[in-house]
């Protein structure tokens, strides 16, 4: 890099700073989206180090589910909600990349998740895909994947019909709500394997739910599920 360049970058960070995609206080290490501060007080959950955990249990009468662990804690007003909104609406792709390699990282030393064979996202309606011009959940899923040293199919799972807002519904009301909304595009591919189901947020968890028996109605399938962040509901 050329002195008057390296000027230009300088100059550059000065004007418009790079700061953390979480507090927008404080400047991350180069190459960073998340400032060191940050990184240590996002509220981990550690759920992949337990098989059984907070995450698991909302699952349990519902559907089999081998392993399942959040990243972090969403919090009403939190830095996690903030870093998922700039992820979602305000076109940061970075975030969901980043974060999925930090977790996949995480993943691959845990002996809960050490089986998984494919990593499959949460898909969005294909009209909301293209107005957004990405998959939140996709980005999270191939960062993993890349972290994990695994492979990831972006279409496994489509959606075939948009659904209203989840926001105010019950699990029930829900899971009424996208039983049907979901299909597998290419059942060859997950035959036999043991999934992971990547998305973003698990508040009831009736999005993953109805994924996941789409899955498990392939032969010799196994499941686990694994999001950025899981909400008190």
């Amino acid at each position: 890099m050329t002195p008057f360049i390296s000027y230009l970058n300088d100059l550059v960070s000065l004007l418009y700073p790079n700061l953390c995609m979480a507090c927008s206080d404080h400047a991350p290490a180069h190459g960073e989206i998340i400032c060191l501060r940050c990184q240590h007080k996002l509220p981990k959950t550690n759920f992949h180090l337990e098989k059984e955990n907070p995450f698991t249990e909302r699952f349990w009468g519902r559907i089999s589910i081998e392993n399942g662990a959040a990243l972090y804690h969403f919090i009403k007003g939190g830095r996690v909600q903030e870093l998922i909104h700039r992820l979602k609406y305000l076109g940061k792709r970075e975030i969901g990349i980043r974060l999925g390699q930090w977790y996949g990282a995480q993943l691959k030393q845990s002996e809960q998740f050490k089986a998984i064979d494919l990593l499959v996202p949460v898909p969005l309606h294909p009209r909301k895909e293209r107005l957004r011009g990405y998959n939140q959940s996709a980005l999270f899923a191939m960062g993993m994947a890349e972290a994990m040293g695994k492979p990831w199919m972006k279409n496994a799972l489509i959606r075939k019909a948009f659904t209203e807002t989840q926001t105010h519904k019950s699990r029930t009301e829900r899971l009424e709500n996208v039983l049907e909304v979901f299909a597998v595009n290419d059942s060859k591919a997950l035959q036999d394997k043991h999934i992971l189901l990547v998305d973003d947020v698990m508040t009831t968890g009736a999005t993953l739910e109805a994924c996941g028996m789409r899955i498990l109605e392939i032969p010799g399938t196994k499941l686990s599920m694994a999001t950025i962040a899981i909400a008190d509901f």
